[in-house]
């Protein structure tokens, strides 16, 4: 893992990068490629690495880069269902984390859902 994986999460600790990194995958999605669509039910969640993905949400539309964390509302919603689409604007490096595998982190550790939700809400 690069030096600065640390810095990846911005408010998540680094305890928690090291658990998503072990349950996560390393993934390299082309520009243009869906990595999440509205209405679908969540299978997991994305850690953006590298590059750019644009969130087009009922709220709106906006850019995400590095240290930013897609597709948690739907693990942590009732339901499951994704309420945004999500496509690289770029080049993207992600790191994915199933739903199987998050559920059992926050199994694990019960306040990870909290901080994840946290830092997620202020991206």
């Amino acid at each position: 893992r690069p030096a600065h994986a640390a810095a990846i999460l911005g408010q998540v600790n680094a305890e928690d990068l090291r658990k998503l990194e072990a349950a996560g995958t390393k993934s390299a999605v082309s520009a243009g490629c869906v990595l999440i669509e509205r209405g679908q039910y969540g299978s997991g969640l994305y850690v953006i690495l590298e590059g750019t993905v644009v969130v087009e949400a009922p709220e709106g539309e906006r850019e995400l880069g590095p240290t930013t964390i897609v597709g948690e509302r739907a693990l942590l919603s009732e339901d499951g269902i994704r309420t945004a689409r999500v496509r690289a604007a770029t080049d993207v490096s992600v790191l994915a984390v199933d739903r199987l595998d998050f559920e059992q982190l926050c199994a694990d550790d019960p306040a990870l859902a909290d901080r994840i939700q946290s830092q997620a809400t202020l991206t």
